[in-house]
């Protein structure tokens, strides 16, 4: 099970770090990665790591602002993103597959809930 949180409403420029908690899985066999859905827009890639944290993969969009890391000991992956911008309101997914990475949401097992990130401008 995964469980997505800290989405909000925040300014535009500010930031946030949202968390993926992953409970009743061996969390550390799993690559991660996150995904996000605007209104009205198809699912997108925003970042993945693998399961040991030592590589990670960006959406072309989302290099520089977004950053994923992942903490084996507490069973959880986090995405840092600043500088907010109005078009990052999305709810924003957390995914894990077994293997390696990938940009491709079909290869993703399992999913969280969704959190929710608003920016208002």
């Amino acid at each position: 099970q995964l469980q997505a949180s800290g989405g909000g409403l925040v300014q535009a420029g500010g930031s946030l770090r949202l968390s993926c908690a992953a409970s009743g899985c061996s969390f550390s066999s799993y690559a991660m990665g996150w995904f996000r859905q605007a209104p009205g827009k198809e699912r997108d890639f925003v970042a993945a790591i693998n399961w040991s944290g030592s590589s990670t993969f960006y959406g072309d969009s989302m290099k520089g602002r977004f950053t994923i890391t992942r903490d084996n000991a507490k069973n959880t992956v986090y995405l840092q993103v600043n500088s907010l911008k109005p078009e990052d309101t999305a709810v924003y997914y957390c995914a894990a597959k077994g293997g390696p990475y990938s940009s491709d949401q079909d290869r993703y097992e399992y999913w969280g809930q969704g959190t929710q990130v608003t920016v208002s401008s």
